[in-house]
């Protein structure tokens, strides 16, 4: 088994597919910090104050003005009034949080990231994984070998996962280090709120507890990667049914889009927190934000992910032992 690892692992490094994820990394990440400079230094022309307290103060004001239009939807009061009371346990609490440096930037990017960005960087990396074996004439070579099938799958599952993790902590590096350079190396003991639940639409702030930065990264990073595992094996499978990269990257490129949009749109439709592109926004919890739709959980979200990717698995084995290479 190491030696097919090894294999698929030299043949993944070939493909340059990990080199061009980098590059995606390198080349966006100084792109957002750069943004994230603008956006910083404009509130603070605008309010004419580097003190974080009237930034966020204006904050809660620019909110509740937006409560007050008559045509905003339920689902997005709801939302602003959870936020408006999360920003308002900050400010009560003297807690900035959004203090300046390269641990508070990887925090922010993950959140934004998790969703999109990181599974389109895994999907590019896992896409071709066994359909390249198809364009490029090596599957009949590949599966004729006096190796089981499900070991043949398997490493290239493992070298997947192997790349999948390397690409999380690749992530939080470069953004620790790139946006370093602009708002600084501190804050990773900064204290961090988290525990906040939602109950009915409203924030409850009683297990509200504090952690410093670096632990908080560590539970955030941990379900960035766990939702990248899970989009990995869910592109594996269709890997696997597809015979086509750009097939298959078309599929998993429509339904991470298609996920984005239900997220904003699928609260009155309850059965859709059963699509998995629906639960990849898991550090929202941690956040305390209110979910895209109403009684989803931490829990509920790891669950349904876990079936998703146990299902996918059992898809990809079931079509990979029985391909028919012979046509």
């Amino acid at each position: 088994m190491v030696g097919l690892v090894q294999n698929e692992t030299i043949k993944l490094l070939r493909r340059r597919r990990f080199l061009v994820v980098v590059l995606i990394l390198a080349i966006l990440i100084p792109i957002f910090t750069y943004a994230q400079y603008r956006s910083v230094v404009t509130a603070q022309e605008r309010m004419g104050t580097t003190d974080w307290r009237p930034l966020l103060t204006q904050q809660i004001v620019d909110m509740q003005n937006r409560l007050a239009s008559s045509r905003l939807p339920e689902e997005w009061r709801d939302f602003i009034k959870v936020r408006i009371a999360q920003q308002q346990y900050y400010l009560d609490h003297d807690i900035n949080p959004m203090a300046p440096g390269g641990p508070t930037f990887a925090r922010g990017f993950m959140d934004q990231a998790i969703s999109m960005f990181l599974p389109m960087i895994i999907v590019v990396l896992a896409v071709d994984l066994v359909s390249s074996e198809f364009s490029e004439g090596t599957v009949k070579l590949l599966l004729t070998r006096p190796v089981r099938r499900w070991k043949v799958l398997t490493s290239k599952y493992i070298t997947l996962l192997l790349f999948t993790s390397l690409t999380v902590l690749t992530t939080l590096i470069l953004a620790y280090l790139l946006s370093g350079v602009v708002f600084g190396y501190s804050g990773w003991d900064l204290p961090i709120l988290t525990g906040f639940e939602v109950s009915g639409g409203e924030l409850e702030t009683s297990g509200a507890f504090m952690l410093p930065q670096w632990q908080f990264l560590l539970m955030q990073y941990g379900l960035g990667w766990f939702v990248c595992i899970v989009v990995a094996t869910v592109t594996l499978m269709v890997s696997v049914l597809v015979r086509s990269a750009a097939a298959g990257m078309g599929i998993m490129m429509a339904a991470l889009i298609s996920g984005t949009i239900l997220t904003q749109m699928a609260s009155s439709w309850e059965s859709s927190k059963y699509l998995f592109v629906v639960n990849l926004q898991l550090t929202d919890y941690l956040n305390g934000t209110l979910p895209p739709i109403k009684g989803m959980t931490l829990p509920f979200s790891l669950t349904v992910l876990s079936v998703w990717a146990i299902a996918a698995l059992i898809i990809a084995y079931a079509a990979f032992i029985r391909r028919d290479v012979t046509s």
